[in-house]
């Protein structure tokens, strides 16, 4: 076996070809997520441009061929030759791996990039890549495809390319007015690397373009949306930095008003620097670390927290979020134990979730050359950050409590009564749960009237289906399997929850019936484990109202019952809208099929009109739940051997959360501003009436 295994077996990938061998490794997927994550690579060298003080632009195009072009008045990428390589400062930027001013030169004190790869890997699964470059009262330009530099014959990546054979070329294509600097670069996807399905999302880009525009103050970005028959632009800029992100973030009203904490720390590590000779020699470097933080508690007990290193999202903290919270720890235990006879405490701690329910916090740290885990930078590595961050929450946070103007005074006793009345709330739920075993099949008394619950006790395999309405109810019961399939009905629309208080979520019926039936609680002491079914299946009507029932429930669920959704054991039933019959000539039976959207019944029977065959006229279009009968409700939506689910994802529920806000919350002038802007988009023909 050993002699068929040889040195000849092994693949050595050079320069680009590891990243379109492997492209998972450095943009984690190749679906949208990883589409989306090219995109900032490009655009987050404009805004390390931004904050290096060069540029307050960027501009992001998404075009109707596919591509997207990202443009900025920033420096521009150089243009000379680089000395190692006898390239461009362009091609090297485009073409080679862990290339790129962000190594220590001083081109920058602070960034996102840490490896160099972001626009090579870029260009790499890229089918085309164009980029002009303004410098020096020129125009200069150059075309890559699949990471190759030359020259396209058209305007498309589907032109005749012609590659550089001897030397590369950067073009000078026009004159630059005086004094003009930048960079545009325009690329196309490469579909031999990214899935079908895979595209850009506008929601998600606007949310992030956001995201940017309130960590650089000053910094406008446009995004210019020209895919649909209409360009959409929408434009970010935000004067407030984090303490405006941490206000448009909270969920709830507030204790205390937003805190800013800043200060900054130092320390040293030891780095290879590159020597002019080529070798690279083990150095003790001194670091400056910049510490800004906006916190702002509020009367929920959801926490909103969002950190950042250089102005990157790091969704998964590291070394400055854990720095943080040990802060917070610190000085909320310390101020409690000081207080401990006014707040009637006695020898219970606090623990991290009783300081951080209501929480909401923006986090940011600026260094230079950070370590992150991974090309995406999820997580920072960077050890030293950890004493640093909590230092500076400790003296800002214990200066808070001491300050003796009334404001102050007020917020920070408001605030020891919150953390502790959580404390309080924790240790009365773990008794509770310590000390009431969870209801069985025979206790049911304690269960909803209404509730139909199926036989089997294998939480794995039950479904609870929630029904809307009592007719719905009837046929559904015919329609169920008993063994593992429970239905709960409710009546209408329940309560929306995004701004009733908890006591009115608990005093509503429909609510309580829904929590009760799960029985896993609500809230923070929502329990997982506990819940009575692997399954919570939402089957309403497929109209307006019954997507607006579905909508008040996901809200229920996301603000009460997060863990089912973090799990994916919330579903949506897809129920038909319409039923064919195809007639079948002579003796043969008709058959029955169901569509799902009017584009699918127009496309059906527009392929059946072809075919030259008929159908029973007129089509029966299902205006609820109610009007199938058994047979027909367990064929498309409950039986698990054709029906289809549609699984929630915390994205969704978030979304659904949003969209509530925007419609339904206390604020006026978005609702409004919303109807407006939206008012001539709106097609009657969609409104099923």
């Amino acid at each position: 076996m050993t002699d068929e295994y040889s040195a000849h077996h092994l693949q050595v990938l050079e320069g680009l070809e590891a990243v379109r061998k492997r492209p998972g490794m450095y943009i984690g997927s190749t679906d949208s997520r990883g589409l989306m994550h090219c995109v900032w690579e490009i655009i987050d060298n404009s805004v390390d441009e931004a904050l290096a003080g060069h540029g307050t632009q960027i501009d992001v195009v998404l075009r109707p061929d596919g591509s997207v072009e990202v443009r900025d008045r920033a420096r521009g990428i150089p243009v000379d030759l680089e000395p190692r390589t006898g390239l461009t400062g362009v091609e090297v930027v485009f073409t080679k791996l862990h290339a790129g001013g962000k190594f220590g030169g001083g081109s920058y004190a602070a960034s996102g990039g840490l490896h160099g790869v972001g626009a090579s890997v870029v260009n790499a699964l890229s089918e085309r890549l164009d980029v002009e470059v303004d410098r020096g009262g020129k125009t200069y330009a150059m075309s890559f495809h699949r990471g190759e530099p030359g020259i396209f014959a058209g305007p498309s990546p589907d032109s005749p390319f012609t590659p550089f054979e001897r030397a590369s070329e950067l073009r000078v294509i026009g004159k630059a007015p005086r004094g003009v600097t930048g960079t545009r670069i325009r690329y196309w996807a490469d579909r031999q690397i990214f899935t079908k399905d895979a595209t850009f999302h506008l929601d998600e880009l606007e949310q992030r373009a956001r995201q940017t525009a309130f960590l650089v103050p000053g910094l406008g970005i446009e995004i210019v949306d020209e895919r649909g028959s209409e360009a959409v632009t929408t434009a970010f800029r935000f004067d407030g930095g984090i303490s405006e992100f941490a206000e448009f973030l909270a969920p709830d009203a507030a204790v205390t008003d937003t805190w800013r904490l800043t200060g900054s720390g130092s320390f040293t590590e030891t780095v290879p620097v590159l020597q002019p000779g080529g070798a690279m020699v083990p150095t003790e470097v001194e670091r400056e670390c910049e510490v800004d933080i906006a916190v702002r508690w509020g009367t929920g007990y959801e926490t909103v927290n969002r950190s950042f290193v250089n102005i990157i999202a790091t969704p998964k903290g590291g070394t400055h979020q854990a720095g943080f919270e040990l802060g917070l720890m610190k000085v909320l235990r310390s101020q409690v134990e000081q207080n401990a006879r006014r707040l009637k405490v006695g020898t219970d701690k606090l623990e991290k979730d009783d300081i951080l329910a209501g929480l909401t916090a923006v986090l940011t740290v600026r260094l230079p050359e950070p370590q992150f885990e991974g090309q995406t930078k999820e997580i920072l590595g960077t050890p030293a950050v950890r004493n640093i961050v909590a230092n500076v929450v400790t003296k800002e946070l214990t200066a808070r409590f001491a300050s003796t103007k009334r404001d102050d005074k007020a917020q920070t006793s408001m605030l020891l009564d919150k953390v502790v009345s959580e404390m309080k709330a924790r240790i009365s739920a773990r008794t509770h749960k310590e000390t009431q075993r969870r209801k069985n099949a025979l206790e049911s008394s304690s269960l909803p009237v209404k509730l139909a619950d199926c036989r089997t006790n294998d939480v794995a395999q039950t479904e609870l289906f929630i029904v809307e309405g009592d007719s719905a109810l009837g046929t559904a019961k015919h329609a169920r399997n008993s063994e593992y399939q429970a239905l709960l009905p409710i009546r209408g629309k329940i309560l929306n929850v995004q701004k009733a208080s908890i006591s009115d979520m608990l005093g509503n019926a429909e609510c309580a019936a829904i929590i009760q039936t799960i029985g896993a609680g609500s809230g923070r002491s929502f329990d997982l484990d506990a819940a009575r079914y692997g399954k919570i299946i939402l089957m309403s009507d497929a109209d307006v109202d019954g997507a607006h029932i579905r909508t008040l429930l996901l809200t229920l669920f996301f603000r009460y019952m997060r863990p089912l959704i973090e799990a994916g054991r919330v579903y949506a039933a897809v129920p038909p809208l319409h039923r064919v019959i195809i007639v079948n000539p002579g003796s043969k039976p008709n058959e029955t099929v169901y569509t799902y959207s009017e584009q699918e019944l127009h496309a059906l029977l527009a392929k059946l009109q072809k075919s030259g065959r008929r159908w029973q006229e007129p089509v029966q279009r299902y205006k609820g739940l109610g009007e199938m009968d058994a047979d027909q409700l367990a064929t498309t939506t409950m039986d698990r051997a054709g029906r289809t689910l549609r699984r929630v994802r915390v994205q969704d529920a978030e979304a659904v959360s949003g969209v509530f806000e925007l419609l339904m919350g206390s604020d006026v002038a978005p609702r409004r501003d919303f109807i407006v802007s939206s008012s001539d988009r709106l097609d009657r023909e969609a409104i099923d009436a």
